[in-house]
């Protein structure tokens, strides 16, 4: 397993070759000293037996896909599923593959590059895709680009996974969140939108004025507000660190696990998109690219 460390002025990252992953995201703090603003393992072998996708690509398809796979051109393609429900790209997604370390710049803004070539129907998915993602320091914001091409018709929804943790608090309920995000996808027990979409006002799920996380915890697809790149912001007064979220994508998941503390910003396409028509086309087709341009921007608190 290979591990690239990569600074500037603000920022310090490690990523390793296993998953694309980010294994540590090291933020400078009020006080100039820093923080580690990911959840992660000390020990770069513990992420082979890691089941929460900590700080990895996730593809071919993040989030879930129902029926046991999808029709493409009137071809029906097989995935791994349980009890219908397809998760995160499969039994061994993106996240537990070895990616190539393509280049790492040590400029003024410093990036490492890595690759991966997913062979036609692994994990039941048709087509050889090339993927890349692209990690970047840019003054105090990390940049994540997700690039794919493929040369048969697929589908294709990558994220970074990464539960983001801005202090050294064992609890996040005193984070103060604000969502960009005016809807939500409705979804049923095991989690498959069901083609609904729900304001959020007067909900639950209503963040689109600042308040504390309280004991909420979420797995919810948010829809972004068109007009607005920027998605969410997440601050802790306690390091003072706050965190803004811009993408191109027009979803966002964010998911709060019960067992430990962590916020997860999953930008990407709509889950289920293969098989729900009216969402956001999720099909990849030879001679086009795929693009998921992801900000991630980190501030101190006045």
């Amino acid at each position: 397993m290979k591990q690239v460390t990569i600074s500037n002025e603000f920022i310090t990252m490690m990523v390793l070759d296993y998953g694309a992953t980010i294994q540590k995201l090291l933020v400078k703090g009020k006080d100039h000293t820093f923080t580690n603003v990911v959840v992660g393992y000390n020990h770069p072998s513990r992420y082979r037996l890691d089941e929460n996708y900590l700080g990895a690509c996730v593809g071919r398809y993040a989030g879930r896909i129902s029926k046991g796979g999808f029709e493409l051109d009137r071809e029906k393609f097989h995935l791994q599923h349980n009890e219908g429900v397809h998760l995160h790209g499969g039994k061994e997604g993106f996240n537990q593959k070895y990616w190539h370390i393509e280049e790492v710049g040590k400029s003024n803004d410093p990036y490492v590059k890595l690759s991966y070539k997913s062979k036609h129907l692994e994990e039941g998915y048709p087509g050889n895709l090339t993927v890349n993602v692209t990690y970047k320091l840019v003054g105090n914001a990390l940049q994540i680009v997700h690039e794919a091409i493929t040369d048969r018709s697929t589908v294709v929804n990558l994220t970074n996974h990464s539960y983001f943790k801005l202090d050294d608090s064992p609890y996040i309920d005193d984070y103060e969140l604000q969502l960009n995000c005016p809807y939500v996808l409705e979804t049923n027990d095991n989690l498959l939108p069901t083609g609904d979409i729900i304001p959020v006002r007067r909900t639950s799920y209503d963040f689109l004025l600042p308040k504390q996380i309280g004991v909420q915890r979420m797995d919810t697809p948010f829809i972004k507000d068109i007009g607005n790149e920027k998605v969410a912001e997440v601050s802790s007064q306690r390091s003072g660190i706050s965190l803004k979220v811009y993408t191109n994508q027009p979803a966002l998941i964010v998911y709060t696990p019960l067992d430990f503390p962590g916020i997860c910003f999953e930008t990407q396409n709509y889950p289920d998109a293969p098989n729900i028509p009216d969402f956001p086309n999720s099909v990849l087709r030879p001679g086009e690219s795929y693009n998921n341009i992801s900000i991630f921007k980190f501030d101190l608190l006045p």
